[in-house]
Order: structure tokens, then sequence, then C-alpha cells
């Protein structure tokens, strides 16, 4: 559910994110900050659920559905329907804060929020970020029965069997079922594009976005649902993003991204003979935006040149490595500068230039808001 990516598409390394109309029901949601801020954080961490997968692999949904449903929400407005689940709750004063999507919210500062026994609460968006497509609601009168759930430390394994619960299509309170079907997927967007998802086959469908994705092997939160598409493929934003973004937006409202400006591309067999290099894998620096913190430090193609009928960059540098870590792919270097770095930061790249290899130091930056028309 993601724009064809192509090699002139501007990459900002940073996390990058679209609104994607999934949760709404006939609407298409639009990107853009909430307003309102809170200045609260406690992250989550993974706890051991109650829920046991069986050694020959099978799972027992009907456990896991009672043992997370009560922390399920809906999120009303006035364009559509979407999911929601209990992040953190404040069992002193019933103060509780929702996690769902920044598409689903929209720029709505205030939203319905439908407990799973019927109740309908007010719920305030203090935090939202179209880059991750996460947002946080509070709700300050939450039902006595409803626990927190907790969210995942790690990345998932393929294979591993899970469960997407929410609102799809309106009908509240709905559990469906799959696999992981693969982890460290990027997500194209209208804005960029979205590391370290998780693919899954478990149905995601419009309304369960901002739903979690819960593991069935100790019932926490894998991810959050974001996005479904044909053919049984669906995917959710991890939950290592969750746990870094969502406790800023809680405190802040708002969360600071890294930026390198450049826009990657693929090593791929053209450019490696066109450029005679001795490495076949590594990112190519396709371009580098003028002023970003890349300028003064890596270097975009100097040319091109034709390679089977097609007009193949030159001269471009190749980054095989980042922080004494090497990089293989542009999901590996995006991955990397998202979920390792933050503004300001220093960061040492090793480059491949003019067939020698060498290390440049970058000063990263604050990623820009994302760029509107009119």
């Amino acid at each position: 559910m993601g724009a064809k990516q192509t090699l002139t598409l501007v990459f900002v390394i940073a996390i990058a994110v679209a609104s994607v109309p999934v949760a709404t029901l006939g609407q298409t949601a639009a990107t853009g900050p909430s307003p309102a801020k809170q200045a609260t954080a406690n992250a989550t961490a993974a706890g051991a659920g109650q829920v046991q997968q069986a050694g020959n692999g099978t799972c027992n949904y009907a456990q896991l559905y009672n043992r997370t449903i009560d922390s399920i929400v809906q999120i009303q407005t006035v364009r559509g329907l979407g999911s929601g689940f209990v992040f953190d709750l404040n069992e002193d004063n019933g103060t509780s804060y929702v996690v769902t999507n920044e598409h689903v919210v929209n720029e709505s500062g205030i939203v319905g929020v439908r407990f799973s026994q019927g109740e309908l609460r007010t719920g305030r968006v203090v935090g939202a970020t179209a880059y991750a497509d996460l947002a946080v609601v509070r709700v300050n009168e939450t039902p006595a029965y409803v626990e927190s759930l907790p969210v995942a430390t790690g990345m998932p394994r393929p294979g591993e069997r899970v469960a997407a619960l929410g609102s799809p299509f309106g009908l509240e309170s709905t559990i469906t079922s799959g696999i992981v079907s693969g982890v460290n997927r990027t997500m194209p967007t209208q804005t960029g594009t979205l590391p370290n998802t998780i693919q899954t086959d478990a149905p995601i469908n419009p309304g369960n976005s901002g739903g979690p994705l819960v593991l069935c092997g100790n019932g926490t939160v894998a991810g959050v649902n974001r996005a479904g598409g044909g053919e049984n493929i669906g995917f959710a934003i991890s939950a290592s993003l969750v746990n870094q973004i969502v406790p800023e937006l809680i405190q802040n409202g708002t969360y600071e991204y890294p930026y390198l400006g450049i826009r990657p591309a693929p090593l791929t067999r053209s450019i490696v003979a066109a450029n005679d290099l001795n490495v076949t894998s590594g990112v190519y620096v396709a371009g580098v935006l003028r002023g970003s913190p890349a300028s003064d430090a890596l270097q975009g193609p100097t040319g091109f040149e034709i390679v089977n009928r097609q007009r193949v960059p030159v001269g471009g540098d190749v980054i095989v490595g980042i922080d004494n870590q090497s990089v293989e792919t542009r999901e590996e270097l995006l991955g990397y500068i998202l979920t390792e770095t933050r503004p300001g930061e220093t960061v040492d790249m090793t480059v491949i230039r003019d067939g020698e290899r060498q290390t440049v130091s970058v000063t990263l930056g604050e990623r820009p808001e994302p760029r509107t028309t009119t």
C-alpha cells in the first residue's frame, strides 16, 4: 500500500512516513501534527504474557483474545474509525495513554475512544508524528477493568504466530490470526520510507489501523498495524519504534528525527560495472541534498554512462559502513540512522570513493518538516 519506489525518489535518511487511509471508512486521511502536548512519560517494557504457544506451533487464540481484548479500543473521528491500544495506565487516577496511527487521528485534537465493554470516553491527542505514523491519545477516565499491554523489546521471528486486534470496517473487538511473514521490511510511503516494519499475513483491513499486532508466544505487542493489502500482506510499525518514539510523544508532543540528507540507491550490477567497483553490497549515494548535513561530507554522481542501454550514474560514494558496522542495504542504513542516532550526533561513515576506502564524519541534523503543496 505504498507508492512505487524509483531511483529518483527523494529519500532523506531519517524516518519518513505517510498517511495511509486504511483506518477510515471511505475517507482519505491527511497528515498533520497534533497541537496537544502532555508532559508525562513512561515507556512500557516488555513483560511475560499469560498466553502460551504450543510446541507444535499452534496458538490458543481464544486465550490470547481474552488476555488482550480489554486493552483494545476503537478510535472515532469525524472522518472515520480506527483502532488503538492502551500503552500506559496510571491506576491511581485512571489516566491512560492510547497508541494509534497518526493517519487515524489525522488533524483531530479530540477523538472518541470506545472500550471493549462499550464505554465511550473523550480522548485528547497529546502527540502525533506523520513520519512514524504514530499518535498518542490521553483518556482521563479509563474503565477499571482495563490494563496496559506490554510492548516487546525485540523483533519477532518469521513464522511466529500473531493476531491483529481492532475494529475492521467498524466491527469492534475483532481478532484475526496469522504469522510473522517477514521482519526488517521497509514500507514506502508518501513522504519517504518507514524502516523496521513487520510483515504479516494476518488480515489487516480498513479500521484495523492503529491496533496492535500481538505475539501469541508471550502476549506482547510486536507492532502497530498500519497497512493491509492484497495477497495476504499486511504491515505493522515495529515495537522498537513504538518504545523509542511514543514516550517522547507523551512527554513532549513531538519527536525529533535525525537527518542525513542523501538519495540512497541499491548497488545494482549496472552501477557496479559502470563505477568499476570491487564490492557488490552497500548503498550508492545517488544524490546529496543541498544544505543538508551530508552536503560537505558525501559525494553524489559526477556524471552518467550507458550500460546495457541504461543511463547509470558514476562517481558517487558507496556507503559500506557506519560507526564500525557494515552496511549492505538501504534498509540497514535507514534503520541504523533512525534507531541508533539522534540529531546533533556525529557518525563515521565508511565509503568507497574513486576506488579507495575512506572514512568521513557527518554531524546529523534534525529532519525538516515534510513539504506541503497548495
